[in-house]
């Protein structure tokens, strides 16, 4: 039987990562936490950091709540049934249904991106793959079609069709053993199935950072509340509603934190591209007025200590920078 703490570790991380890069971070979270226990009595913090680079930090909180409710409620033993595994934080159909395929030889079907486009085409369905309609229609064709007695080898062999052969571009169609039966391929679709309803709308934010340097280290702040990077440190940030200039940013330093700041150098922009958000993001390193009280919420960090904090790989890229300078 497969282990299915290792299996939910490997669906949740792969989820928006290539296997390349997914590959690396599994094995660190399994060489840290080699059990769910053990995972349950982590630290936020510490999963955090372990999880920086990946993206979609909800997820690792998720993932550590969930290994919670393993242990509290199921007694460190994952549950069996898919309908039981949805109630797991961050669980969805897609990671259920592997999990209960692979591990427990529940005739659950998957249906993920692979799986749409391999269905998309072998049956010619122009339904939309993204709209409820289509989601629907997916998941029921996927469950009529799954082997009952190998629904774990069936769901991964139809992925693994789509991540190999029946690829976005560069598809192998020669190579496809369902190619006699293909719909696409027959009609010349393939280029133009799955279909797409529309493409999400994202909106664009202005970041301001506060680089204050001390002889003592930097100082960071941590992310609270709703919003992208929730848990994580950042430098103290001025979010603005266009790109700022110097004398923008030192009228809103003055609002914030009162007068007296000096601007020493700002930096070009980065932008820095999420799933619903484009962030526009310049560094400017600064100097606080003499008689300044620094906020609570600011902490400062001995730059050997930086290493510790788990940050947005926007701010870690650029710290990266600092310190090669």
């Amino acid at each position: 039987m497969h282990d299915p703490y290792k299996i939910w570790l490997s669906e949740v991380i792969l989820q928006q990562t290539r296997v390349d890069q997914g590959l690396a971070y599994w094995q660190r979270f399994v060489e840290r936490w080699p059990t769910v226990q053990e995972l349950a009595a982590a630290k936020e913090d510490e999963v955090l950091k372990l999880w920086q680079g990946l993206g979609y930090y909800s997820r690792a909180r998720n993932l550590l709540t969930a290994a919670k409710q393993v242990v509290n409620e199921h007694g460190g033993q994952f549950p069996r049934k898919h309908s039981e595994l949805l109630n797991l934080k961050g669980v969805g159909d897609y990671t259920a249904s592997a999990i209960a395929s692979i591990c427990f030889s529940e005739a659950e079907a998957v249906v993920d991106g692979n799986v749409y486009r391999v269905l998309s085409r072998v049956f010619g369905i122009d339904i939309p793959i993204d709209s409820t309609a289509g989601k629907k229609r997916f998941k029921e064709l996927a469950q009529e079609l799954i082997d009952p007695s190998q629904p774990g080898d069936h769901n991964q062999a139809v992925m693994e069709l789509g991540a190999t052969v029946c690829t976005p571009k560069n598809h192998t169609c020669m190579l496809c053993p369902l190619q006699a039966k293909c719909v696409a391929f027959a009609t010349g679709r393939i280029g133009s199935l799955p279909v797409k309803e529309g493409v999400s709308r994202t909106r664009d934010r202005f970041f301001n950072y506060l680089y204050i340097r001390s002889a003592k280290g930097i100082y960071l702040q941590q992310r609270v509340g709703k919003d992208i990077w929730q848990g994580l440190f950042e430098l103290p940030l001025i979010e603005s509603g266009k790109s700022s200039r110097k004398s923008s940013l030192l009228k809103a330093l003055e609002t914030d934190h009162g007068s007296g700041w000096q601007v020493i150098t700002r930096s070009d922009e980065v932008k820095h591209v999420l799933s619903h958000q484009i962030i526009h993001a310049v560094f400017w390193e600064v100097e606080m007025p003499r008689k300044f009280k620094v906020p609570a919420e600011w902490k400062l960090v001995p730059h050997i200590q930086l290493v510790n904090f788990a940050v947005p790989r926007l701010i870690e890229r650029w710290l990266e920078q600092q310190a090669s300078r």
